[in-house]
C-alpha cells in the first residue's frame, strides 16, 4: 500500500512545469511540523495537469494545503558521476485550507488522476 496524507505550508511558490505535448506538472515544497517540537519536516509535492495549473494559480508560499496521494522515488547520476536519489509525494488531491485574502470567496479542492 503507497498513501501517504500530509497537511502543511507551503514552504516555496509553485514552479509550473511543462513536461510534454499538454502535459505539466507543478512542484512546491510543504513543510508539515513535527508534534511536539519546533521543527519541520520538507518534502518535495509534484501534481500534474489541471490540479497542477489550479496549484499554481492560487498557491503560495505560506498556504496551508492537505495532501492526498502516493510516495515516487527516483535515482540518477550528477554531472560528477554522483548517485542521487529522491523521494516525492505525487498528489492525487491537493484541498486548499487557508484562503489568499478576501478576494478568493471559497478554496476549491481538485482531485485528478496523475500519471504513473
Amino acid at each position: 500500500m503507497n498513501v501517504v496524507t500530509l497537511i502543511g505550508n507551503l514552504a516555496t511558490d509553485v514552479e509550473l512545469r511543462d513536461v510534454g505535448e499538454d502535459l505539466q506538472v507543478a512542484s512546491f515544497l510543504l513543510a508539515v511540523n513535527r508534534p511536539g517540537k519546533d521543527e519541520a519536516d520538507f518534502v518535495r509535492i509534484s501534481t500534474w495537469n489541471k490540479q497542477a495549473e489550479i496549484c499554481a494559480q492560487y498557491l503560495a508560499k505560506g498556504r496551508k494545503v492537505g495532501i492526498d496521494g502516493r510516495l515516487r522515488s527516483s535515482s540518477w547520476e550528477d554531472s560528477d558521476g554522483n548517485k542521487r536519489n529522491s523521494i516525492e509525494v505525487v498528489a492525487n488531491r491537493v484541498e486548499f485550507l487557508s484562503s489568499r485574502g478576501k478576494e478568493e470567496a471559497a478554496d476549491i479542492p481538485f482531485e485528478a488522476p496523475t500519471p504513473a
